[in-house]
């Protein structure tokens, strides 16, 4: 869909980690931290941003693996994980930034009256702290994370449940993104999805998802909705 056809919505839902929030040096440092306390290397921060993108438990399991796919085993993942959850609750939101552009995109749309959400795969314990510790946590009305409802993103239900608390219909509604799995989620509940390209892909280009636009910073995000 060309860019200037996408329709004005009621309510616009943004992912959290890799589109509003670039988290990767907090992971990254806990992940090395937790690496290290089991006695093995640590990857480094290039390297765990190639990993995240579906949960902090599928990171973690990443990091015991080395690579996408596959399973640790199931002891050393019971002992790693308790270690990156004690890391990550104390240093979360330390070295993390907001991508350019995410605080005026932010104020345009709130001064425009958009309802704002939030709906990320990351746990609710950590998604509040993040928010707060950068500043954004009240541009959102409601806040989705990833532990509460039964299912999270590539699910639509997130993203359902969010449109229904504000008693909108799907198709009153956009989520903003950067991954195939917001890609997915968005066309199963019925959505308009917009993608930032800088975002956690596993090094895939987004435009191969097929959202309905790219656009470069959340800043150009207002000029789209006319």
């Amino acid at each position: 869909m060309n860019a200037l056809a996408i329709k004005k919505p009621s309510l616009i839902l943004f992912d959290l980690d890799g589109t509003l929030v670039d988290s990767v040096p907090d992971l990254a440092y806990c992940i090395d931290g937790m690496m290290v306390q089991l006695g093995r290397p640590a990857w480094g921060e290039a390297r765990v941003r190639e990993w995240v993108g579906n949960g902090v438990e599928r990171l973690v399991k990443r990091a015991l693996i080395g690579q996408l796919e596959g399973e640790p085993d199931n002891q050393e993942y019971q002992r790693a994980l308790p270690l990156f959850m004690d890391l990550y609750t104390e240093h979360n939101g330390k070295r993390s930034q907001l991508y350019p552009g995410v605080k005026s995109g932010l104020d345009q749309l709130r001064q425009r009256g958009f309802n704002l959400a939030c709906v990320t795969n990351k746990a609710d314990q950590f998604t509040r702290p993040l928010l707060k510790a950068l500043g954004i946590y009240d541009y959102f009305s409601l806040i989705t994370s990833g532990d509460t409802l039964p299912k999270k993103k590539p699910d639509p239900m997130p993203l359902t449940h969010t449109a229904q608390h504000f008693q909108l219909s799907p198709d009153e509604s956009l989520m903003i993104g950067d991954s195939s799995n917001d890609v997915k989620a968005a066309r199963a509940a019925g959505f308009g999805i917009i993608c930032v390209p800088y975002g956690y892909n596993h090094g895939e280009d987004i435009n191969l998802s097929k959202p309905d636009a790219v656009i470069q910073s959340i800043a150009q995000l207002d000029a789209l909705l006319v």
